[in-house]
């Protein structure tokens, strides 16, 4: 990792951000986290990355609140059993779909709605917003980048410049 430094610094930022925002607005605050990782785990970069992360994950929430809901309808445990075993399987295959390709995605947007009971209202906002946070942080991560590496050529200038009138005297 060359530009540590830079990612820590827009990591650092934006994270004390979306936990003030988070808290401000009463979201939960670790499914953003997870939105957010889910951007920087897949492959695509950007727009499309922070796309893919959202649709992967609430591909993820959809199949959770069917498998919680089709256990309760059923109401027998083979069947959830079953349930859960056919949905997962369909979470897999779905990757077959260019904008639902990265499968972990829809498995953190599953456990999510697991782990909350299926509460869509609590679980939805967050974790889109945590896939903006990711892009956010690369987009501030670059323009870290691109400022720090301004700033060297223009030392690094400066010092040719200084070293060059020295030779010269």
């Amino acid at each position: 990792m060359q530009h540590r430094f830079q990612i820590a610094i827009s990591a650092g930022l934006l994270a004390a951000l979306w936990a003030g925002v988070a808290d401000v607005f009463q979201l939960v605050t670790w499914i953003g986290f997870l939105g957010c990782s889910t951007f920087f785990a897949q492959t695509e970069t950007g727009f499309k990355g922070m796309l893919m992360a959202m649709t992967t994950n609430l591909s993820g929430v959809f199949w959770g609140w069917l498998i919680i809901a089709g256990s309760t309808f059923f109401g027998s445990s083979m069947m959830s059993y079953a349930l859960t075993g056919i949905v997962t399987s369909i979470m897999c295959l779905q990757a077959s779909h260019k904008r639902l390709a990265f499968i972990p995605g829809a498995f953190i947007g599953c456990c999510i709605t697991f782990a909350m009971n299926a509460n869509i209202a609590a679980i939805v906002p967050p974790l889109a917003m945590g896939a903006v946070l990711g892009y956010s942080m690369s987009l501030l991560t670059e323009q870290l980048i691109a400022f720090t590496e301004n700033k060297q050529s223009v030392r690094s200038q400066v010092t040719s410049v200084s070293d060059n009138a020295a030779k010269e005297l």
